[in-house]
């Protein structure tokens, strides 16, 4: 089935969905909402029999919709209508919510509903909901509804055939409406608030007097009583700020204007931090034994790994490898694995480029050390997404263990055509093949396990949800650790690293890739500062990349295509 995808943006639900659709044979092509007249010209290119909307910020043009089915995905119950369901899903502490696929229609999210699927609510970001229950449930019922359409005597419901449904219109969630009153809200409260508006907008409110956006929080726990609203301690990069019955730690936080950049909090306030007291808090490295097995989680917010990152998470690798476990599990986090380069700390940096250089090096640090390490069994689980040099750090381990239903993007080239690094001149053609290494580089697609297994990116898929995985991997890491043939398995890797390393020493593989990278960073060409920019400050595109706008590889720049640029 030729299916179009119409996108605000190609974001984490959207890959899932074009992963899913293509594994199951779908023709997909992918037109970013840029104007009426780029939509219809999309619609009238590729002549698609199904038009599907996984996430959109505004109404689908009625010349669209009167001629093609098209298919909008809710992030809410039957009935729940409005632009900002799952923030009010949280702000009221709803329990049990859902995702529906109802048709476009003149009402905006009133159309008839083609199938829906309810899940239940965490304590959790918004983002993290989002990109687990809430793609899952999308997932289901997408492909139900594409199973439906295929029948040509389905016909869709109307809202009141479904039992218990009812008809709520939301509007947008203000920042009025989740407001923190520091005086009077608790824990409990403040964290829901933040939460809701994790990822975008973030909850904007004063620390130290003066107006930001926070993001990131967690509840504080052993910490002295604080004049609510006060930042009362710091650890590593986080701000704890007292409630009415304790404290929150806000990971994040952002300045009020057009340039300013989402960053660790105590680096927003670096100077007005310095006096705080330090007390333990919410880290993000955490390394623990249990059955012979070693277990490193490292859940970066959004997996971005910034140079100070890096050397902490390298620190607390070499102390794995001193310790007695002879099976190490890199558990990355549960939303995301690694996505590589932090880049809004570099876009922050005084010199972009001198952070970039420290940064690919203190990764390329990291890698070097996990392909070195010739004395234990070393295992990635990838059970959150991975970008970019994230990928490829985790295939540095000796077996990749991925979870069904994560997305990879094992490419650089999107991002100003960075030549990219951590070793992946050695590490993909060597589990990858020649042929297969030049297919991961050059696709600039999302993929997902079945093709990374086909690839040899990933070594085993686990189909299990992400709150499941934990435990899967850690029973499969406790058996690898009791086997007899260990011993065996670390002695044979020993001695290919040994003959790989007097083939091409490591170094050479390094030296020429940070040769190519400084060229990205110092060179005349700005595209990678360019396209850093245009991520970290979320300029939107002017045209859908020919890559995933499938229909517009032998079209030039069209009129409409020009208008909008």
């Amino acid at each position: 089935m030729r299916i179009l995808f119409l996108c605000h943006s190609f974001n984490s639900l959207s890959q899932r969905l074009f992963v899913e659709l293509r594994q199951r044979g779908h023709d997909v092509s992918v037109e970013f909402d840029i104007n009426d007249a780029v939509a219809i010209e999309a619609v009238r290119l590729f002549s698609p029999d199904l038009i599907v909307a996984p996430f959109l910020k505004r109404a689908i043009p009625q010349a669209i919709w009167r001629e093609h089915v098209c298919l909008v995905v809710h992030p809410g119950p039957p009935g729940d209508r409005g632009p900002a369901a799952l923030d009010w899903a949280i702000l009221n502490g709803e329990r049990e919510w859902g995702v529906t696929v109802l048709q476009a229609a003149e009402e905006m999210d009133a159309g008839l509903i083609w199938a829906w699927r309810r899940f239940a609510m965490r304590d959790a970001r918004k983002s993290s909901l989002y990109r687990n229950e809430v793609t899952e449930a999308a997932c289901a019922a997408v492909l139900e509804a594409i199973e439906k359409f295929s029948d040509r005597n389905f016909e869709p419901v109307p809202l009141e055939s479904i039992s218990g449904a009812k008809d709520v219109w939301r509007g947008p969630a203000r920042q009025a409406d989740r407001a923190i009153d520091w005086e009077r809200d608790d824990t409990r409260t403040v964290l829901r608030k933040i939460n809701s508006a994790d990822g975008m907008p973030g909850l904007r409110t004063r620390l130290f007097g003066e107006e930001v956006f926070i993001f990131n929080a967690t509840a504080a726990k052993r910490l002295p009583a604080g004049v609510p609203g006060k930042v009362v301690a710091r650890c590593g990069g986080a701000l704890a700020v007292a409630t009415s019955d304790g404290a929150v730690w806000i990971g994040h936080a952002k300045r009020i204007g057009d340039k300013q950049v989402k960053l660790p909090a105590r680096h927003v306030f670096a100077e007005k931090a310095v006096g705080l007291p330090e007390h333990a808090g919410p880290d993000s490295i955490r390394y623990e034994e249990r059955g012979g097995v070693g277990f490193l989680h490292f859940p970066f917010y959004n997996g971005a790994m910034g140079t100070e990152a890096c050397k902490r998470l390298l620190a607390a690798y070499e102390t794995a490898v001193a310790g007695p476990a002879r099976v190490l599990v890199l558990m990355g986090g549960p939303d995301h694995w690694s996505n590589g380069l932090d880049l809004n700390l570099i876009e922050a940096a005084s010199s972009p480029a001198e952070e970039s250089w420290r940064n690919i090096n203190a990764i390329d640090d990291l890698a070097e050390a996990i392909v070195r390490t010739t004395d234990k069994y070393v295992i990635a689980a990838v059970g959150g997404n991975a970008g970019a040099g994230g990928v490829f750090l985790a295939r540095a381990a000796d077996e990749v263990w991925m979870r069904r239903g994560v997305v990879l993007n094992p490419h650089y080239k999107d991002m100003g055509n960075l030549y990219g690094s951590e070793l992946w001149t050695y590490l993909l053609p060597r589990h990858a093949g020649e042929d297969n290494a030049r297919r991961i580089t050059q696709a600039r697609l999302p993929m997902g396990a079945e093709e990374a297994l086909s690839l040899g990116l990933a070594n085993e898929a686990i189909g299990c949800g992400h709150d499941a995985f934990a435990g899967e991997v850690e029973a499969r890491a406790t058996a690898l650790a009791a086997r007899d043939d260990l011993a065996g398995l670390i002695l044979a890797k020993a001695n290919r690293r040994a003959r790989d390393e007097a083939g091409k020493p490591l170094a050479e593989y390094r030296v020429e890739e940070l040769s190519r990278m400084r060229r990205n960073f110092f060179g005349f060409d700005p595209s990678y500062h360019v396209a850093r920019y245009n991520f970290v400050h979320k300029v939107a595109k002017s045209r859908t990349p020919v890559t995933i706008a499938r229909h517009r590889e032998t079209l030039g720049q069209g009129p409409a295509r020009r208008a909008a640029s």
